[in-house]
């Protein structure tokens, strides 16, 4: 969050909007709009961001950053459902808060699927970053089994390793991403202490 008071930081940017950029779309989806909506939706929120994040003073004691990001998107849904409803700003109505709750329950709170959704985000982008640290065949072997779901036998029949190499692979390159996960997570909570 710090680097991103600078403007011209263009990484740190760049890996801002891959992480939050599918989270802040994939719930304005969930609540009922539709994809340019959900789009228009995003580029307010990252707008938003890029305009507060120069004066925004941080106070850890309140929450931390992902909290007042979702705050942020879960205001602009709001406006956007309120608007399709011929209201032209978030009211906080019964009708709107029915909106966007009208969800199928999976068991959580709104906020609790917003981090499910920013974990799984951070994890495809320490996923892409780890590629590089592994051969192709153990990366291969790792990805046909853990994200595509295929048997291990038939992963490696394809790929000519014996299924104890294809479950070394697999396992190497999970505990490397919990690893990066983690540590990631870890420099949020100090971020944000």
């Amino acid at each position: 969050m710090i680097r991103l008071r600078d403007r011209s930081d263009q990484p740190a940017w760049n890996e801002f909007v891959t992480i939050y950029g599918p989270v802040i779309y994939g719930f304005a989806r969930r609540r009922g709009l539709q994809d340019a909506d959900a789009a228009d939706a995003m580029q307010d929120v990252l707008r938003s961001v890029t305009s507060a994040i120069q004066k925004l003073d941080y106070d850890p004691r309140q929450g931390r950053f992902r909290g007042w990001l979702f705050t942020l998107t879960r205001n602009r849904v709001l406006t956007l459902l309120s608007s399709r409803n011929g209201k032209p700003r978030a009211t906080g109505d019964s009708n709107v808060q029915s909106l966007l709750s009208a969800q199928p329950d999976r068991g959580g709170t709104l906020e609790d699927e917003w981090e499910v959704d920013y974990q799984r985000s951070l994890t495809a982008v320490v996923l892409e970053e780890l590629q590089n640290e592994f051969n192709e065949r153990i990366w291969s072997a790792f990805w046909q089994t853990a994200v595509e779901d295929r048997p291990v036998p038939e992963v490696a029949r394809s790929l000519g390793m014996s299924a104890g190499s294809v479950y070394v692979a697999k396992s190497r390159v999970l505990a490397r991403a919990r690893e990066a996960v983690q540590r990631r997570l870890n420099e949020d909570l100090e971020a944000n202490s």
